[in-house]
C-alpha cells in the first residue's frame, strides 16, 4: 500500500510540471531526465546503464537498467552485473555476455529519494520559469504591453499579463489622472527588466516618454513605417507635452499626418494619456528656430544664442510672454526639455516704454492712499496714468477732481524734464 502510494506521488509530481508555461517541451524532457539521474547516480555511483524515458502529455517515465550476464560466481557489481540464475528467472534463454533489460521501480528508491527529486525538480523548473519570463521581456523593453490589474497598493499596481506573468506598474510610473480598478486592462511600456538574484522584476511606464512614442508608432502609419521620424520628446504627464517630428518624404507633412483629419489620429493618444495635450512641430536643426517653434503659440521678435552653454535668451512682446511661459510655466519648461536649452523670456519694451516710472516711486509727492486707489483700476505707473482720460481716473479710482488735477501735473512734470 505505501509503495503504491509513493508512486502516486511521483506520478503527482510530474502531473505538476505537464503543464508548465514558458517552457519548451525539449528542454522540460530534459531537465526531467536529468535530475533522475542525478539521484541515479547518487545512489549506485553511476547512471550510465540507465535508460530514463519521460513522457510530458501523461506525466509519468519510465527507468530501465541494462546489466550483463555473468557466472555466478564472477558476480562483482549487482547495478552493473546480473548472475546467470537470477537473468535466466527473467528468460531463460539467457546466456554468459548478453545484456539483461528490465524496468526499475523508482519508488523502491525510498521515500526520501522521491522528495529529493521533488525538491531538485521544483527548483529547477523555477530556475527554468524565471530565466524564460526574463528572457521574453529582456527583449521586450520599449514596447506596449497589455496587463489586467490584479492588485492595487499604495505605492505600485500588480498587473498579470496574458501568460499569468506578474508586471509592476509603480506609482511614480502612473499618470496623476490614473485610476484603475481590479480586473481593468492596463496598456503599459515595458520600462526595465531586472534579473538581481534570479529572480525577475518587469517595470512597466506610463509616463514614459517610450510609451508616447510607441503610441505614435501604433496610430501613425508613416512613423511606423519610418517615412516619419520623431527626433525629440517631452512630457510632464498627464499635464502637457511636446513632440518634434521629421519627414523623410517632401510630400509628407509630417504634423498633419501625426494630426490626422480633424486630430482623428491624435484624440486616441490624448484620451490614452488621460488627455494630456500634445504639441507636435516640425523639427529643425536650427537651433534658433527650433526653440522658436518648441515655445508655440508665441510670437518671439528676437533670439540671442549662447551655443556652448547651451543658454538661449528669447526677446518677445509683453502681450507674448504669458503665452511663451504657458500655464503653471509648462510651455516654457517643456520647449527647454525639447531642445536641451535653457530659456530665458525677456519683454521687448520700446524705448518709450522703458523710461515709465511705478507710482511708488512718487510718494514723496503723492498720497500713499491716492497711488493705492490709482493701482486699484490698473494703473501701477506714471504712463498709465496719463493715458487714461482725466474724467476716467476721476469716476474709477473715485478721486476729487483736485487730487486728479494734482497728480496728473506732478507726473507731466516728470517728463517734460
Amino acid at each position: 500500500m505505501a509503495k503504491k502510494e509513493e508512486t502516486i506521488s511521483l506520478i503527482d509530481t510530474f502531473s505538476e510540471f505537464k503543464e508548465l508555461k514558458n517552457i519548451d517541451r525539449t528542454t522540460m524532457v530534459s531537465v526531467l531526465e536529468e535530475s533522475f539521474r542525478s539521484v541515479i547516480a547518487k545512489m549506485f555511483g553511476t547512471d550510465e546503464n540507465y535508460d530514463v524515458i519521460v513522457n510530458p502529455d501523461k506525466g509519468d517515465f519510465e527507468i530501465w537498467r541494462n546489466r550483463e550476464v555473468v557466472a555466478d560466481e564472477d558476480l562483482e557489481n549487482p547495478n552493473l552485473q546480473i548472475s546467470l540464475s537470477e537473468a535466466r528467472k527473467i528468460d531463460a534463454s539467457y546466456e554468459v555476455g548478453e545484456e539483461v533489460t528490465d524496468e526499475v521501480n523508482f519508488a523502491k528508491f525510498g521515500r526520501r529519494a522521491i522528495l529529493n527529486l521533488r525538491q531538485t525538480l521544483a527548483s529547477k523548473i523555477l530556475e527554468l520559469e524565471k530565466d524564460s519570463i526574463y528572457n521574453k521581456y529582456i527583449d521586450k523593453v520599449g514596447t506596449i504591453i497589455n496587463a489586467e490589474v490584479y492588485q492595487i497598493w499604495k505605492k505600485e499596481m500588480l498587473l498579470i499579463d496574458d501568460d499569468g506573468n506578474e508586471l509592476l506598474l509603480p506609482k511614480a510610473e502612473q499618470i496623476p489622472s490614473d485610476f484603475y480598478r481590479k480586473g481593468e486592462t492596463v496598456r503599459a511600456v515595458v520600462l526595465e527588466v531586472d534579473n538581481k538574484n534570479n529572480n525577475p522584476k518587469i517595470l512597466v511606464s506610463r509616463t514614459s516618454n517610450e510609451f508616447l512614442r510607441r503610441l505614435f508608432e501604433l496610430e501613425v502609419p508613416e512613423i511606423h513605417d519610418g517615412l516619419i521620424l520623431i527626433r525629440a520628446i517631452a512630457r510632464i504627464p498627464g499635464e502637457r507635452a511636446k513632440i518634434a517630428v521629421e519627414s523623410y518624404d517632401d510630400r509628407i507633412d509630417p504634423v498633419g499626418a501625426c494630426v490626422g483629419v480633424k486630430g482623428s489620429r491624435i484624440h486616441g493618444i490624448v484620451r490614452e494619456l488621460r488627455n494630456e495635450n500634445i504639441d507636435v512641430i516640425n523639427y529643425t536643426a536650427n537651433p534658433s528656430l527650433f526653440i522658436q517653434r518648441a515655445l508655440s503659440p508665441a510670437k518671439i521678435s528676437s533670439i540671442r544664442l549662447n551655443e556652448e552653454e547651451k543658454k538661449a535668451e528669447v526677446f518677445l512682446k509683453p502681450e507674448e510672454v504669458s503665452l511663451a511661459i504657458g500655464k503653471g510655466g509648462l510651455n516654457i519648461k517643456l520647449a527647454c526639455m525639447l531642445t536641451g536649452y535653457n530659456i530665458d523670456v525677456y519683454r521687448d519694451i520700446d524705448e518709450e516704454e522703458e523710461e515709465d516710472i511705478y507710482l511708488d516711486e512718487f510718494s514723496d509727492e503723492i498720497d500713499d492712499w491716492v497711488i493705492e486707489a490709482l493701482k486699484g483700476i490698473g494703473c501701477a505707473t506714471a504712463k498709465s496714468v496719463l493715458a487714461l482720460p482725466r474724467e476716467t481716473l476721476i469716476e474709477k479710482a473715485d478721486l476729487e477732481e483736485n487730487t486728479v488735477d494734482e497728480v496728473l501735473a506732478i507726473l507731466k512734470a516728470e517728463f517734460e524734464e
